[in-house]
């Protein structure tokens, strides 16, 4: 059993974001740091990879899609990936760095104190870019979770912490660590702890103009102003994002 657990989500490849979270008292202290999903792909991806590997075994990977296609990128395949930094950022990962993408399972199970079970994912524990969001039908959460036994379900990929209840079952986002749709900052969960509520929603904030300045300083992707500019500078709201999303959902179908 494990008393403190943080999760950090879809980095995307954004070091600044990711050293202002590693740096969290209750990050750099917990048991074991549970990475669900898409932590490349972006401007600094062989940097990231290289500050995760330094974690250890306390580090727990989980496959992300956007982790999946810089895989297939990297051997010679072709995505649809929408992101177009992605062909970029998987020429320059390392062969080493391929193989440990290539090698992330789907899903993680641990026991936490204050929770039990607990299992982990990147979309859902089925597959790793379906869409389900805090306002999703009962009826389309309990289909992508059909099978699944534990009690508490903690994803990403959509970008958006929220915590909520699907028929008894809990159901965590971490949100996202380097593309927050939403507030600014860098978002991720802490769990577990005898003492004070077994989830809470974390919120990192660093400075986005001199993170900005220095990906475009260290970042060869040619396009870099224009990403920084809308991924960290000016990143969606919610709002934007759940109107993007929404109809993926199977909502109205």
């Amino acid at each position: 059993m494990l008393d403190r657990v943080a999760v950090l989500s879809d980095i995307h490849g954004v070091l600044p974001a990711l050293d202002a979270v590693l740096a969290e008292p209750d990050v750099a202290s917990a048991d074991r740091i549970v990475l669900t999903g898409d932590i490349a792909a972006g401007p600094q991806p062989a940097e990231v990879l290289d500050r995760l590997g330094t974690l250890g075994d306390r580090a727990v990977w989980v496959n992300g899609n956007a982790d999946r296609e810089l895989v297939q990128l990297a051997h010679g395949g072709e995505t649809n990936i929408p992101d177009p930094i992605a062909p970029w950022c998987a020429a320059q990962l390392r062969s080493d760095q391929v193989d440990l993408l290539a090698r992330l399972p789907a899903t993680a199970r641990l026991e936490v104190t204050g929770l039990g079970p607990v299992l982990f994912c990147h979309a859902t524990p089925r597959d790793d870019e379906e869409v389900v969001l805090v306002d999703s039908s009962l009826e389309r959460w309990a289909e992508v979770l059909d099978g699944v036994s534990e009690p508490t379900v903690v994803c990403g990929h959509t970008h958006m912490p929220f915590s909520r209840l699907v028929d008894r079952r809990l159901v965590v986002n971490a949100g996202s660590v380097g593309m927050p749709y939403g507030s600014p900052g860098a978002h991720w969960v802490l769990l577990g702890g005898a003492d004070g509520p077994a989830v809470q929603h974390r919120r990192t904030l660093f400075d986005a103009e001199a993170a900005a300045d220095s990906i475009v300083a260290t970042s060869t992707y040619s396009d870099i102003e224009e990403w920084v500019s809308y991924f960290v500078r000016n990143p969606p709201s919610d709002a934007e994002a759940l109107t993007v999303f929404a109809p993926r959902d199977g909502r109205g179908s």
